[in-house]
């Protein structure tokens, strides 16, 4: 079974100000081009087994599923929706960042 994988509003635009910031403010476009097509590569991997990788552990994302996918510095939060075969990519976060402060930012899952 292969699952469907989606992106919310907020991890398109997490992966854009990712490249953009690498590519225009650090200045060096090869990098922000592959890290961002290395972390979109790893996502897609989530379409087999996307349960592998471990529940996030602070409450209330744990009781809610949320899941995250480590690549290089940066977190994918994502979960897993059986029902509907789709793994829903909500946030990709650079893991140096209150993580828990942009998560409860987060709207949509």
């Amino acid at each position: 079974m292969s699952m469907k994988i989606v992106y919310t509003h907020a991890a398109r635009q997490d992966l854009r100000d990712i490249y953009e910031y690498i590519a225009y403010t650090l200045l060096v476009p090869d990098t922000a081009r592959s890290l961002t097509d290395r972390i979109m590569a790893d996502i897609r991997s989530l379409e087999k087994f996307p349960e592998r990788n471990p529940l996030y552990k602070d409450e209330p994302w744990y009781s809610q599923g949320v899941r995250f996918l480590p690549v290089k510095n940066y977190l994918v939060f994502y979960t897993v929706k059986n029902e509907t075969e789709t793994v829903s990519i909500a946030r990709i976060m650079y893991g140096g960042r209150d993580i828990g402060k942009q998560l409860e930012e987060t709207i949509e899952w």
